[in-house]
């Protein structure tokens, strides 16, 4: 890494390779030159595409405070004169007048080093240190005498600066110019015709001083010489030179040096006064010299940055106005008293989460005004952040990632740089830093739960809400905006739609249309959150919903089948015990849990307490045994409760026939004989239905009868219902009154017309015979 200067002192564990460059370019111009004027074109002379300078952020870059006397421009790459250059102002009597400075490029980071050589114009007159010289000529000066003349300053340098002098016409005085070691030009007035006090006691010449430049430029003094008596020995200095160093927070009244010189001559001819002969203003304003003992002190403040060395004459004069001059050079030391600066030339701001690591973000540059020691820079940053830095070129140095950012752990960086001189003592100072992070559509949407689960009562309103679910996106703005929609899917082949709809904004499930228990219990649909990045990132979640059952069926009764007019009649034996069984009702109900727990009641019996039912499983039984004083015929109403609430009840009428066998009993179709008066005329019409048929009705009955006995069959066992019974959509459910054994259903013949029914059921537990009658009107 090239550069004059800095160098961090922070312990890297590696250096990232920087793509840099440095290269040097030199203008020469004059000083004074307007504003926007053309110094040259550093693209051109650089190799740059000028079309590229202002994408790469092209710059000038100045050392400390100094003005930016030169810029560039940006669509064309020339170099122009932005500030006022006045080569006196900058350099004062050097000969040398430089500017240097750099030029910055980024994406690379490139450093250029410019140098400006000022050339000096002739903006300047030479001007004498006084309105009049005052001169104390004896008139015993002898022809060819010479007396030494204040020199003309001239701010220029070079050819610019005094050439010669001219000297008006006069009887007694010749001009004679000289030339100094240090190249300056002075006049010196040579006796041509001796004096004569008592003829002209003064003189009065007109002295002009000329420089070289185009155009030229002159400037006058007034000689007045006065007439004395003898004094023939000028002052001599002790030394041609007096240097003297001092450093640069010397306080006012510091005594620099004192300069001293001897003249042979007595009285007021040999007393010497100093005075400085040559100095520019500034100068003049920062020392002070004592006329009569020659010791110079400080007046104004030193600044080794502002100015590091000065020099000047003083003039050693007799009391006659014979004189000599010796030079002053005093050098100026460096005191550590300026601290580093540190400038932020370019930052990124914000930087994006996902920037990889060792990404440059910013570019520094830090310097010094002191020198040497005091002049090397230490730069570091706190360790507790993910940024570091990279020394570059010279004095610059790279602020770079060194790890992965998260805008969501850490969305602003507060970084310090200190950098410290090597100085006695050290001199710092930091800069802050302020970094945000840019975030990136990096984080899916979250839910708050892995799965939900919504319990829903059927027979709801549709639009109702079903249940809420929640997703999380640590994201900023649109990236951490969360859309819900529902996954595309069916349920029992129908569209998920067609049941759910979710609101986009708040989560909030919503029911389409009304659940019924008794078709479906419960579903899955799928709820997906995405973002608004881009892309955009989504994730899902399962939502299960269950229906709630309600009591909205009533039981229903499978056997005996309640259908029509029809009635099925059961035979009991006469000899039955009490606790045999004799039937069951069987009935279900849709819905489920307690809702479906049946419970069974005799509301109405011929006999009241000769048949009893079980509550729970619906067998009727005989309560006490069967005597010739009950009879034959025995109807009971039996009522089938659910246990919903409310409760939901269904009834249905069960006919017993007390004998042993058919020919005991009566018309059959006097069984369905209702105590009631009002179906009087229901069973005279049955009667005489009965006469017109009793004929083949009575063969049927005998052979049936026959039948049955051979195959002797007792009635012990539970009563089964055929498949015919059930409903469709019927599921067993146990506990509920469902049936609990299998059974097997006859039919062998038929009695009576085409619309009788006579069946048998055969019980596989026991041999138990159980004669069914079915009629049908």
């Amino acid at each position: 890494l090239q550069g004059s200067g800095l160098v961090c002192g922070v312990a890297f564990f590696f250096l990232l390779p920087l793509h840099s460059a440095y290269g040097d370019v030199s203008y020469s111009f004059p000083e004074e030159m307007k504003r926007g004027s053309v110094i040259g074109n550093i693209a051109k002379d650089l190799g740059l595409e000028a079309s590229r300078l202002s994408a790469r952020n092209a710059r000038v870059d100045t050392e400390g405070n100094r003005k930016r006397y030169c810029d560039i421009n940006l669509s064309t790459g020339d170099f122009i004169v932005a500030e006022r250059v006045d080569r006196e102002e900058l350099c004062g009597e050097k000969m040398s007048c430089i500017l240097r400075f750099d030029l910055v490029l980024e994406s690379p980071l490139e450093l250029h080093r410019i140098s400006l050589q000022i050339q000096d114009i002739n903006d300047n007159t030479p001007i004498f240190p006084k309105d009049t010289i005052k001169l104390e000529i004896a008139e015993s000066a002898f022809k060819g005498a010479r007396f030494r003349v204040n020199a003309a300053h001239d701010a220029d340098i070079g050819q610019n600066a005094v050439q010669s002098y001219t000297l008006q016409r006069n009887d007694h005085f010749a001009l004679s110019v000289q030339t100094t070691v240090a190249g300056s030009k002075y006049g010196e007035l040579v006796l041509d015709k001796e004096l004569d006090r008592e003829q002209q006691q003064e003189l009065k010449l007109l002295l002009t001083a000329v420089d070289g430049g185009t155009p030229q430029r002159s400037g006058t003094v007034v000689i007045h010489v006065t007439v004395l008596d003898a004094n023939d020995n000028a002052p001599v200095f002790n030394q041609a030179v007096y240097k003297a160093s001092l450093p640069e927070n010397s306080p006012l009244g510091t005594l620099v040096l004192t300069v001293s010189s001897t003249d042979a001559d007595e009285g007021m001819n040999g007393e010497v006064t100093y005075e400085f002969s040559r100095m520019s203003d500034k100068t003049r304003k920062v020392f002070t010299l004592n006329h009569v003992t020659g010791e110079m002190t400080v007046a104004g403040a030193l600044d080794y940055e502002d100015e590091s060395k000065y020099e000047m004459f003083i003039e050693g004069k007799d009391g006659y106005g014979l004189s000599s001059d010796t030079k002053v050079i005093i050098d100026i030391t460096d005191v550590n008293d300026n601290a580093p600066v540190i400038y932020l030339q370019s930052l990124t701001n914000p930087i994006p989460e996902n920037a990889s690591p060792g990404t440059e973000v910013g570019i520094i540059n830090v310097q010094d005004r002191d020198s040497e020691n005091n002049r090397q820079v230490r730069c570091s940053i706190q360790q507790n952040v993910p940024f570091k830095l990279v020394p570059s070129i010279k004095n610059y140095y790279s602020l770079v990632t060194t790890g992965e950012l998260d805008r969501e752990l850490v969305s602003d960086y507060n970084i310090t740089i200190t950098a410290t001189d090597e100085g006695s003592p050290p001199l710092s100072s930091s800069k802050s830093v302020q970094l945000s992070v840019a975030d990136v559509n990096d984080n899916p949407p979250v839910f708050e739960e892995q799965s939900y689960k919504a319990h829903v009562t059927e027979n709801n309103n549709p639009g109702s809400s079903v249940c809420s679910v929640t997703a999380r996106d640590p994201d900023w703005r649109q990236n951490g905006t969360v859309i819900y929609s529902l996954l595309p899917g069916e349920v029992n082949g129908v569209p998920v739609s067609s049941f759910l709809s979710v609101n986009g904004e708040t989560g909030v499930i919503h029911a389409v249309r009304s659940f019924d228990y008794e078709q479906f219990r419960s579903f899955k649909v799928h709820v997906v959150a995405r973002d608004n990045g881009s892309p955009p990132l989504s994730s899902n979640v399962t939502v299960s919903v269950f229906i709630t059952d309600v009591n909205d069926n009533s039981p229903q009764i499978l056997y005996p089948a309640p259908e029509g007019n029809s009635f099925m009649t059961e035979l009991v034996p006469k000899a039955a015990h009490g606790g045999s069984l004799v039937s069951k009702v069987i009935a279900v109900d849709a819905d489920s849990g307690q809702n479906a727990w049946l419970s069974y009641h005799i509301v109405k019996s011929t006999d009241p307490g000769l048949f009893t039912i079980a509550l729970h499983s619906g067998e009727i039984r005989t309560q006490r045994d069967i005597s010739e004083s009950h009879s034959m015929k025995q109807n009971l109403i039996v009522s089938v409760k659910d246990n919903g609430q409310p409760s939901h009840s269904a009834t249905c009428t069960m006919y017993l026939v007390i004998s042993d066998n058919l020919a005991e009993v009566p018309e059959l179709k006097d069984l369905s004989y209702d105590e009631s008066n009002s179906k009087l005329t229901s069973y005279l019409i049955i009667a005489l239905v009965s006469v017109s048929t009793f004929f083949l009705t009575f063969i049927i009955v005998i052979l049936a009868v026959r039948f049955c006995r051979r195959r002797k069959l007792l009635f012990d066992g539970a009563v089964a219902i055929p498949s015919a019974y059930l409903p469709p959509n019927y599921a067993e459910v146990d506990g509920t009154g469902t049936l609990q054994s299998t059974y097997n259903y006859d039919a062998y013949l038929t009695a009576g017309s085409h619309t009788s029914n006579f069946k048998f059921i055969r019980s596989y537990n026991d041999n138990t015979l159980m004669l069914v009658f079915g009629f049908e009107l």
